[in-house]
């Protein structure tokens, strides 16, 4: 969660920060994405605009959403009561921002799909070996 000064410029600026850095993510992780700018009729309570990330996920021959950026300018910090006293001496409510940068679960099914091989070994992205230890590829265990 972002909390900003009420300014709807900074909100602005905040909200593409923080969908480049999911962005970013996907690309590190070299898979396949796009950026849906969710129309108004499906945006949430209080939300002002949000960005959907779907990456493809070949189970399902299509995209599915794995991360979410919105903005919400005053909504939450009004329902929390958030405000802060600006250099003018006014009293004003935070603009909120959230990003969900990687959704565990729902990252998984693209994660893996479009990094398996033939044989049912799993090719770890070169972005996540360092913190599996190096591990190159996730393979199942042989039975004794």
């Amino acid at each position: 969660m972002i909390l900003c000064p009420n300014d709807e410029a900074v909100s602005r600026q905040y909200h593409q920060e923080i969908l480049a850095n999911a962005e970013a993510l996907l690309q590190s992780l070299e898979m396949p994405y796009r950026v849906v700018n969710v129309c108004t009729g499906d945006l949430g309570m209080g939300q002002v605009q949000k960005f959907d990330i779907e990456t493809w996920m070949p189970s399902r021959g299509g995209y599915g959403e794995t991360h979410s950026a919105s903005r919400f300018y005053e909504f939450q910090a009004r329902r929390l009561n958030m405000r802060y006293r600006g250099a003018d001496g006014v009293v004003r409510y935070v603009h909120t921002l959230n990003n969900t940068v990687i959704a565990s679960p729902r990252i998984l099914i693209p994660l893996l799909e479009l990094n398996q091989n033939a044989d049912g070994s799993v090719t770890v992205p070169k972005a996540l070996r360092p913190y599996m230890g190096g591990m190159e590829r996730i393979e199942a265990r042989k039975q004794p």
